[in-house]
């Protein structure tokens, strides 16, 4: 029913302009090794959620990171599943939530998850690299290096820098280093794990003893306890020990139910909700998964398939791992060891894998098995900001160079990569490599992308059926979005700061996307034309063919087109026998900024009459259209009339709604376009 105008935009630049806003095809890999570079960030988490739980529930820590586990399984896993098949192209629940708005609406909408998702992004960057470099110089082998290179900030940037690097040498690499860290990192775990639950089966005194305390109401949270929980290695205020609990005198312990437990469990959740960090990225690397042979772009069933995979194999990996992590640090590490300045805090795996306070759970547990084991641990969250560095190239590039507010180099990889790692070094400057002062932002990021994937899967799930308001209403996912939604209210309010810095952001991406638009506002942005039908094909042809001297646009609904071309010959001064094409142009979404306008050309009363629709903007849909129609022999004329508006209501109405100064902007247009004067379509007002 459409098919690209002969002589469109394509001929304009001779190149297609509909790739112009499309991003570069990605290097495609097994669906595992792309597992793993998202696994860089999501697996990471073991470095720093033991103490997160200890630190937020205590000795309820195993309660909640269950409770984190059941939200985890049953919440985000399907929601993320659906987020895939909707978003096959790695765009996530923005590209959803898109598609539920349109406007100028819809953008700011999208501009602002965009500043939430950067946020998530670039702290995982920053802040990642900031812990790695934090554990580095806590090992006590970096000890003997000079102390010229202790510098938190100078290693961290180090580690930004030899990242950014990584990803301009190429995708193919990144993948490949990521699949080794994960591999090496989660086999030190398991070795961890394995030997704190044999030791619990060998000598279930631990269990008992965590236990008689637990239920007789000492559950190792001070009353002091501050909401600022750690985010790869936060440091936390709050000081837990169970002295602090001993203190207060055994008539003060309130015996503990099954009951009471899971409610503290369910209030303390969201403190451990950075545990959930990674969805979004396994969605945001979809097209780096090779699908099946039958893939098509439209229709990738085998990319969805093993992305869905993907994101229940982590979750499933990531689940054993937290449970059992939770359970061996809470059982086997005295709480007054895990408090803020302890020994083992914010590194309770490393605590037991050093054999720190004399308990070893394998006998070759020790100084060399706890330097391998900090070694795995500073690459993978050196590695970590991959995932999110990879999320960025594939969601950027989806959205402001299409909007108009980027410019169109930032499609391309390594610009892109250079942008993002010079952003990510001034952020650690700012922030002088502080892994605490950032941890805040990360987690507000994490939730509110979260969140808003719950919001797109039940808007759609509800469009999607039908009948009655309540039978359409898919209950099960509003409930997990109500979860969410507490959760993440909850940290919000504990973080304000996080929400503070994600704020900046979005002013950061508002400011830089306006001013784009601004200056790109000039550009002639028809990627092609559309046709109504078959027949508005063919008569396109001929008005090709006839070289027809003048363009005339008129707006419907004022003047009949009987006098406006009676007005036009009169004030123009145009013969009879010269004949006049009218333009009848009706705007579409004007926040768009590429079009492809749908003619629909008639022959009625003698005349033609082309009618534009599905334009974002009048100036440039007039522009091509007369670059497309102007003659061999001689150019082609446009003729306006004069406007009675101010100059500041028509620049202000070209940019907001594609209208205003439409004569003086066609007449720039056409200069860019056609820097031949003898060729180029003449604009005359009268």
């Amino acid at each position: 029913m459409s098919s690209p105008a002969s002589s469109g935009h394509h001929d304009l630049h001779g190149s297609s302009t509909s790739d112009s806003h499309t991003v570069n095809p990605a290097h495609q890999s097994f669906w595992l090794w792309v597992l793993c570079l998202t696994g860089v960030d999501y697996f990471s988490t073991l470095a720093y959620q033991p103490s997160i739980a200890i630190t937020s529930a205590g000795r309820l820590a195993p309660v909640a990171t269950i409770l984190l586990v059941l939200v985890t399984i049953f919440g985000a896993v399907p929601i993320y599943c659906r987020v895939a098949k909707s978003s096959p192209h790695g765009q996530g629940s923005i590209a959803m939530l898109q598609q539920l708005m349109r406007g100028w609406s819809g953008k700011f909408l999208v501009l602002t998850l965009l500043g939430f998702a950067a946020t998530d992004f670039v702290i995982t960057i920053t802040l990642s690299a900031a812990d790695a470099a934090k554990h580095l110089m806590e090992n006590p082998l970096f000890h003997h290096v000079p102390s010229f290179f202790h510098s938190q900030i100078g290693i961290t940037l180090a580690m930004i820098i030899a990242l950014g690097a990584l990803f301009l040498k190429g995708v193919r690499e990144v993948i490949g280093v990521a699949v080794v860290i994960v591999a090496v990192y989660l086999a030190m775990n398991l070795i961890v794990l394995s030997g704190g639950l044999v030791t619990l089966v060998q000598q279930p005194h631990y269990v008992s003893d965590w236990w008689d305390k637990l239920s007789s109401g000492d559950v190792g949270i001070s009353g002091h306890s501050s909401n600022h929980e750690p985010a790869h290695g936060n440091e936390n205020e709050a000081s837990i020990s169970a002295a602090a609990a001993d203190s207060a005198g055994a008539a003060s312990l309130i015996p503990l139910t099954w009951y009471s437990g899971l409610f503290m469990s369910a209030l303390l959740f969201p403190k451990l909700a950075l545990g959930l960090s990674g969805f979004e990225t396994g969605v945001a690397v979809m097209p780096q998964i090779k699908g099946d042979a039958t893939d098509t772009e439209d229709h990738p069933a085998g990319r969805i398939k093993r992305t869905q995979w993907l994101l229940k194999t982590s979750a499933l990996i990531m689940s054993v791992m937290l449970i059992g992590s939770s359970i061996i640090v809470t059982t086997l590490i005295p709480i007054e060891a895990l408090a803020h300045g302890g020994p083992a805090y914010e590194r309770a795996l490393a605590y037991l894998a050093h054999g720190e306070g004399g308990l070893k759970l394998w006998p070759f547990f020790g100084e060399v098995f706890g330097t391998m084991y900090d070694a795995s641990t500073i690459a993978i969250l050196c590695f970590a900001g991959a995932s999110a560095l990879s999320g960025l190239l594939h969601l950027i590039p989806r959205y402001l160079p299409k909007f108009g507010m980027a410019p169109e180099w930032v499609s391309a990889t390594r610009p892109l990569v250079c942008v993002i790692i010079g952003v990510c070094i001034v952020v650690t400057l700012i922030f002088r490599a502080s892994v605490e002062e950032q941890g805040a932002a990360y987690a507000t990021g994490v939730m509110v992308l979260i969140l808003s994937a719950c919001v797109a899967v039940m808007i759609e799930r509800y469009r999607e059926r039908s009948g009655s308001t309540v039978s359409r209403i898919p209950w099960l996912t509003v409930i997990i979005t109500l979860v969410f939604l507490y959760t993440t209210v909850d940290i919000m309010i504990g973080k304000s700061e996080g929400l503070i810095i994600s704020m900046f952001f979005i002013g950061a991406i508002m400011g830089v996307s306006i001013i784009s638009r601004c200056v790109r506002s000039d550009e002639l942005r028809v990627v092609r034309f559309q046709f109504l039908n078959n027949e508005s094909k063919f008569r396109w042809n001929t008005l090709q063919h006839l070289e027809i001297p003048v363009l005339a646009p008129h707006r419907p609904g004022g003047r009949t087109l009987d006098e406006k071309e009676q007005e036009l010959r009169i004030w123009h001064h145009l013969a009879d026998e010269i004949p006049v094409v009218f333009v009848e142009i009706s705007l579409g979404d004007t926040s768009d900024f590429f079009q492809e306008p749908m003619l629909d050309i008639r022959h009625e009363g003698g005349r033609y009459i082309i009618r534009v629709s599905h334009c974002t903007s009048v100036a440039p849909a007039i522009a091509a259209l007369a670059l497309s129609l102007t003659g061999k022999t001689q150019p082609l004329e446009i003729h306006f009339g004069w406007s009675e508006e101010s100059p500041l209501k028509m620049n202000l109405g070209f940019l907001l709604f594609g209208e205003g100064n439409i004569p003086f902007l066609v007449k720039e247009l056409l200069q860019d376009e056609q820097p031949d004067e003898h060729l180029r379509p003449r604009v005359i007002i009268g």
